[in-house]
């Protein structure tokens, strides 16, 4: 059996950001999980639907990795990342550092882990892994899923090469701080003035507060658009509370990095950003429980009241990221 000594194995609510904290404290630097999400300018919104697909799929954050990729270049950390089309060099591409002594994180779909408790098809999930020996090895995942968890290497290998929405090629990587120590109270306000210039100049009606808007307009007719209400309108409201979300699909976990930020930086714009996303994760879990009421009883006016909460949802989060930009 081989495994990285000194691996702190803790999940927390998101699975990137529970990656990016194992191999980050690994190399000696323990942020919290709001500020991972918030120096990786993470916060965003999608309304994603079309003929081919079951459900609609309501996206709070920006693309899987894309935040992995924004915290390393905003704090000069050397982020080496593999992918392949070998299953055989995918192996390597993991056992090789971990071999040295180095955590690695893993893109993968979490239908095919023997250890998730829910079989659905996401890949862009991302766990951190640490050992492995003949037969299984040893991940960190969501608090959710268990925090330090064991999967057998068959699974993994069949998670690392499922293609579908949002795979990647069994991507594999790993984190090296730079050689001076990493300023990122620095960074701060740049990550929060590049995640709201993303968020309002969103190039398509479906994301930033114009897709909220959206899907103010198209979430009333949801009884309608599924297949099977009772069945999915819960199951989508679950997952936008619930789903590795952090609660209030992601904006709980933004309003607690603007908290830690008041802490660290003065200024009005960030004091009235803060209130507007405390105000916003209020409304968005009340969004949620709109939906899943609507599925339970197949009354659309739960789906009309919670339309027109997202109708003011997408005013507060654009007044909120002008305040943001302003910074």
């Amino acid at each position: 059996m081989t495994i990285v000594k000194g691996i702190e194995a803790r999940g927390m609510q998101h699975c990137e950001t529970t990656a990016l904290g194992v191999l980050l404290r690994h190399e000696g630097l323990d942020l919290s999980e709001p500020m991972l999400f918030g120096l990786g300018s993470g916060l965003s919104f999608v309304y994603w639907d079309s003929k081919g697909m079951p459900f609609p799929f309501l996206g709070g954050r920006v693309k899987p990795f894309e935040l992995t990729r924004n915290l390393a270049a905003r704090l000069e950390l050397t982020l080496t990342a593999e992918e392949t089309a070998s299953a055989r060099k995918a192996w390597e591409n993991v056992a090789a550092p971990i071999d040295a002594g180095r955590p690695v994180g893993l893109q993968l779909d979490c239908y095919h882990l023997d250890y998730f408790r829910s079989k659905v098809h996401f890949g862009g999930h991302v766990v951190a892994m640490y050992g492995y020996d003949e037969h299984e090895v040893h991940l960190v995942d969501t608090d959710q899923q268990g925090g330090a968890v064991r999967a057998g290497r068959a699974s993994l290998a069949m998670a690392r090469a499922e293609r579908g929405p949002m795979t990647a090629r069994h991507r594999s990587f790993t984190i090296t701080l730079p050689g001076h120590p990493v300023s990122w109270q620095d960074q701060i306000i740049p990550a929060i003035r590049d995640c709201a210039g993303a968020f309002l100049a969103a190039p398509i009606a479906n994301l930033g507060h114009r897709g909220i808007e959206k899907a103010g307009k198209q979430v009333p007719g949801w009884l309608r658009r599924v297949e099977d209400p009772r069945r999915d309108l819960p199951q989508a409201a679950l997952l936008m509370e619930k789903g590795g979300t952090g609660g209030a699909l992601f904006r709980a976990l933004y309003r607690d990095f603007l908290e830690e930020c008041t802490g660290l930086i003065e200024g009005g714009g960030l004091r009235a950003g803060h209130q507007l996303y405390a105000e916003a994760a209020v409304l968005w879990t009340e969004v949620s429980a709109l939906i899943a009421k609507a599925g339970e009883s197949g009354d659309a006016g739960h789906l009309e009241q919670a339309g027109a909460i997202l109708r003011d949802l997408s005013r507060v989060e654009r007044d909120a990221m002008e305040a943001l930009r302003r910074l």
